[in-house]
């Protein structure tokens, strides 16, 4: 009975407000657009720019005011829709958020109590401010995510593919950060070159790791934190986060998951949605478990100021180890002395390099709780060819560079002082280079023939859908495979009992075109703009930067100009992918029903 009265009045509701919906909507739209421009505006002043009393006040009162309105906004959107209670199912992010500030605002003007007030974490952390408005940041950030993922699902009026979108989102990253380091208060002189502000955002964003400034000693926490956060959304893509947050929402229509399905190469839009979930949820569990190992594991030599930046400098390496970036916070990398003989911080690194390497869709096939469970039950369910591939390739790689390193550099570079130290050193170096950028020797005592072995693995790179660049280890696999069924005169392509279809191939020659063409081009540029560097160096130097390494002979901080256009282009493109920029700027044709005589071309 109560039902039937709750339902009469809803529909009396309905009636009497249906007249006003559009409009009330309409200007909520405009308002939050206005509401969010100002908050982040105010974000980006509090800690961008020195603070006073009044200027933090004002922007704690913008904040507030803003959280206010979000949750007014909410209410009303609810009290105008129709379902209400599908609503709420749909948005319980925003219902949860909005209960917890009405009911914080409560105690306050109830019992007055102070909820959102307390300094206890400026105690470890000095340069986050006052609690309150990090608390309440920290809400907004979360509304502010939650607005960004319903958006994302309207990315199909651009007309843009999955090529075009993957490289705007990295535009717009590397322009937004390259903005932030620019602010007074992330470097401790005050103020850094838009160029080198540029080149660091790329190299962050792109996971790179190549720097013309000490990172160490030219950023303050602030500008390490903006670098950390450019490495993480740019490690997993910055689509990848909204669109994870949408995969919460069932509006999210068949055209846009379509859409994530071709950004993540997933077999159908159910493991689109499924790897996309995993993909975040393995990352955050890697990264948790590799803060806690390295924290754990910090020598006595190493001093921190307080448990904070301990925690800090934790938490940084494990982020930039896992997205391949290779950023420290030390001046020569973990070349530095206090950190040079640490071989088990070394191994967690090389560990998180790997993993990160190795690609989330091999990653969601060995881990996922899914696919075990589908293997316990149905045991003739195997590991994917890709996965296999994948693995193995890696694996070979891994062992070609330490044996390599080991045998050219014994009487070099490699660490001698103990049989252990040996080993990590060149596994270390096997697994770094690839793609990842960190170093425990010095890179510019290396000898030439391993800097071309190095050259080599940078090239290969990481596994597809990974954190790493390269043309990819499956890339490089299914090239070799090809010339070798093409030399024993097969007609087909086997891998593990499976056909490989020739259009996989014809798209790994075609990376491997445009990957050397886009190193060719810029070498020979970078001979015009840096014509007192050695030959090798500059090849090293581009093909690190393709490849989003970071190793460097010690040529970085020294480029002109036009060296350092040439290098961050170089790195945006090896993010992307060449053959993904290739596919953005031009208009695929579809297949053409018409077949011209067969010619005869004589190759080789």
């Amino acid at each position: 009975m109560w039902r039937v009265r709750i339902n009469k009045i809803r529909e009396f509701l309905n009636i009497r407000i249906y007249a006003s919906k559009k409009a009330v909507l309409l200007s909520l739209q405009i308002l939050s657009v206005i509401v969010t421009i100002a908050v982040i505006a105010s974000v980006v002043y509090y800690y961008g720019f020195p603070q006073n009393d009044l200027t933090s006040k004002i922007c704690l009162l913008v904040i507030k005011i803003s959280l206010v309105f979000y949750i007014v906004r909410y209410l009303l959107r609810l009290i105008y829709e129709f379902s209400p209670l599908k609503y709420l199912k749909n948005t319980w992010i925003e219902a949860a958020i909005s209960f917890i500030m009405i009911v914080a605002g409560l105690l306050f003007i109830i019992f007055r109590i102070p909820f959102f007030h307390t300094t206890a974490f400026h105690d470890y952390f000095p340069y986050s401010g006052s609690f309150v408005i990090l608390l309440l940041q920290a809400f907004f950030i979360i509304v502010f995510i939650v607005d960004m993922s319903k958006a994302v699902q309207k990315i199909k009026i651009l007309r843009i593919g999955p090529a075009g979108l993957l490289s705007l989102s990295f535009m717009v990253l590397i322009f937004a950060g390259a903005g932030l380091l620019m602010l007074p208060e992330m470097t401790y002189n005050g103020e850094i070159s838009f160029i080198n502000a540029l080149f660091t955002s790329t190299s962050a964003s792109c996971v790179t790791g190549l720097t013309v400034v000490d990172t160490a000693g030219f950023f303050t926490t602030k500008g390490k934190i903006i670098i950390m956060l450019l490495i993480q959304l740019g490690g997993l893509n910055i689509i990848t986060f909204a669109a994870y947050f949408a995969t919460f929402f069932r509006t999210a229509g068949i055209k846009y998951q379509s859409l994530m399905q071709d950004m993540f190469s997933a077999e159908s839009i159910a493991d689109s949605k499924h790897l996309l979930r995993s993909i975040v949820l393995f990352s955050l569990i890697m990264e948790i478990i590799g803060s806690v190992a390295i924290f754990l594991q910090w020598s006595d030599s190493v001093q921190f100021n307080s448990l904070g930046q301990k925690i800090f400098y934790s938490v940084f390496h494990t982020v930039s180890a896992f997205n391949n970036a290779g950023f420290s916070l030390y001046t020569n990398n973990l070349y530095e002395g206090v950190v040079q003989h640490a071989y088990g911080i070394h191994m967690t690194i090389a560990l998180l390099i790997v993993f990160g390497g190795l690609g989330f869709t091999v990653m969601s096939d060995i881990f996922s709780p899914r696919m075990i469970y589908r293997r316990i039950k149905k045991p003739w369910i195997r590991l994917r060819v890709h996965t296999k591939l994948a693995l193995f390739t890696s694996l070979m790689l891994i062992v070609f560079g330490a044996v390599m390193f080991y045998l050219l550099e014994q009487h070099n570079a490699v660490d001698k002082s103990s049989i252990g130290g040996t080993v990590v050193s060149s596994v270390f170096q096997s697994v770094t280079c690839r793609t990842a950028g960190f170093n425990t020797v010095d890179f510019t005592k290396l000898g030439q023939p391993i800097l071309i072995v190095f050259m080599l693995l940078m090239f290969i790179g990481a596994s597809p859908v990974s954190t790493g660049g390269g043309i990819k280890t499956t890339t490089f696999a299914m090239l070799i495979k090809s010339a070798m069924a093409t030399i024993r005169g097969k007609n087909n392509i086997t891998l593990y009992k499976k056909n490989i279809p020739f259009e996989v191939i014809d798209r790994a020659y075609s990376v491997l075109f445009f990957s050397i063409s886009v190193i060719i081009i810029s070498v020979f540029f970078l001979t015009i703009t840096e014509p007192n560097t050695r030959f090798i160096q500059l090849m090293f130097e581009e093909i690190s930067a393709f490849g989003t390494v970071g190793l460097s002979t010690g040529i970085t901080s020294g480029l002109s100009l036009g060296g350092k256009i040439i290098i961050l282009t170089s790195m945006f493109i090896g993010r992307i992918g060449p053959l993904t920029l290739v596919l953005a700027l031009v208009n695929r044709s579809g297949s053409e029903r018409y077949r011209y005589p067969s010619a005869s071309i004589i190759i080789g």
